[in-house]
C-alpha cells in the first residue's frame, strides 16, 4: 500500500505539472496575441515555478533504494579538539534540526551529551517522514569547520571536526538476528535536565556490538526497558546499514565515507574566516552563503550527491530548491 500510495503520488505530480504547464503557455498564446506583457511575464514566472518543481519530481524519482523511503537515525559526534569540535557539533545539530523542520519531518532526540563548557559531544536524532534516509545518507562522513574562535581570546583561527552517521530505521518485515553474545549491554545514569527519573535512576543504556564495535545510546525515555528498546532498534538499523553499503561498494555506488575524523578525510567544508564559502569535496557543489547552509539550507549539497549516487554527473553548481 505504502509503494502504491508513493506511485500515486508520483504520477499525480507529473500530471499536475502537465496542466499547469499546458495552461502556462496557452496564457502566453493568449496575451501575446493580445499584446499584454505583465500576462506574459505572470505566465513565464509560473513556468519558471514549474521547472523547480519538475526538478524536485526528478529528484525523488531517483529516491529508489531499498531503504531510501524509511525513517533514519543521524548521529553527530565530535572530533578530537575539546570546545571547539563540541560547539561546531552543536551546529551540525541545529543545522539538521532546521532542514528537518522545514521540509516537515518529525524530530525525536534519543540521546544528548553536552560538552564540559559548551556543545555537544555527541546526539542522535530519529527523523521520522518519507525518504528521510533517502535524502540524509549522503550527509554522512566527516565535516570540517574553519573560523576564528568565539572560544580563543586571541582571535585565532581554528579548525574543528565533526563526524555524521546515517542510517535507516527498518521495519519488522526485515529480521535482524543478533546473538546476545555478540553484545555488551551497559546502564548508567542519564545526563541533562532532570525529572521524575532522569538523573536519578540508572535509565540510560548503551549497547555495543563487540564483533563491529558499534555503539548505540538512548537516555531520552524514562524507563530502562524503554531505552533499551530503542537501543535494540538502532543497532539492528545500523547492522542493516552496513550490509546496504556493502552492496552499494560492490555495485561502485556512491557510499558516504565514514572515516577518521582529520585531515583529509572531510566530505565537506565550512569556511566562516577569512572568506566564505562550503564546499562539497565529492561533488564540488559550492554555496558563498555558510550562514544559509548552517541554517538548513543544504538541498542543493544533498541533489547532487543524490545525482552521483545514480550515476548522473553533478552540476558544479545547482540552484537552491524550493
Amino acid at each position: 500500500m505504502r509503494e502504491r500510495q508513493k506511485l500515486d503520488s508520483s504520477m499525480n505530480s507529473v500530471h499536475t505539472i502537465e496542466n499547469e504547464l499546458a495552461d502556462a503557455t496557452g496564457l502566453i498564446e493568449m496575451a501575446e496575441a493580445d499584446n499584454d506583457a505583465a500576462m506574459v511575464a505572470d505566465a513565464e514566472a509560473a513556468i519558471l515555478g514549474l521547472q523547480k518543481r519538475a526538478e524536485q519530481a526528478r529528484l525523488q524519482s531517483m529516491l529508489s533504494g531499498e531503504a531510501d523511503g524509511n525513517d533514519s537515525y543521524l548521529e553527530i559526534h565530535a572530533g578530537a579538539g575539546g570546545t571547539e569540535s563540541q560547539d561546531w557539533a552543536s551546529m551540525l545539530f541545529r543545522m539538521y534540526t532546521r532542514w528537518a523542520e522545514q521540509h516537515g519531518y518529525k524530530l525525536q532526540l534519543i540521546e544528548e551529551s553536552e560538552g564540559e563548557a559548551a556543545g555537544l559531544k555527541s546526539a542522535t536524532l530519529l527523523v521520522k517522514g518519507e525518504n528521510a534516509y533517502g535524502w540524509l545518507k549522503s550527509e554522512a562522513g566527516v565535516h570540517r569547520l574553519v573560523r576564528i574562535s568565539p572560544f580563543d581570546s586571541a582571535a585565532r583561527r581554528h579548525t574543528s571536526f565533526s563526524s555524521v552517521t546515517v542510517y535507516p530505521v527498518i521495519d519488522q518485515s526485515i529480521n535482524i538476528d543478533i546473538p546476545e553474545k555478540d553484545v555488551r549491554i551497559d546502564v548508567y545514569r542519564a545526563s541533562g535536565a532532570g525529572g521524575q527519573h532522569v538523573n536519578k535512576t540508572e535509565s540510560a543504556v548503551r549497547i555495543t556490538h563487540i564483533p563491529t564495535g558499534i555503539a548505540v545510546a538512548s537516555q531520552t525515555e524514562r524507563s530502562q526497558h524503554q531505552n533499551k528498546a530503542n537501543c535494540w532498534d538502532m543497532l539492528r538499523s545500523r547492522l542493516y546499514e552496513i550490509e546496504l553499503e556493502r552492496k552499494k561498494a560492490e555495485t561502485g555506488a556512491f557510499v558516504g565515507e565514514k572515516s577518521e575524523m582529520g585531515w583529509g578525510h572531510q566530505i565537506r567544508s565550512y569556511v566562516l574566516q577569512p572568506y566564505q564559502l562550503v564546499k562539497d569535496l565529492r561533488t564540488g557543489v559550492e554555496s558563498r552563503t555558510p550562514s544559509d547552509v548552517l541554517d538548513g539550507d543544504l538541498d542543493a549539497f544533498m541533489a547532487a550527491a543524490l545525482a552521483q549516487e545514480v550515476g548522473g554527473k553533478p552540476k558544479e553548481k545547482i540552484e537552491d530548491l524550493e
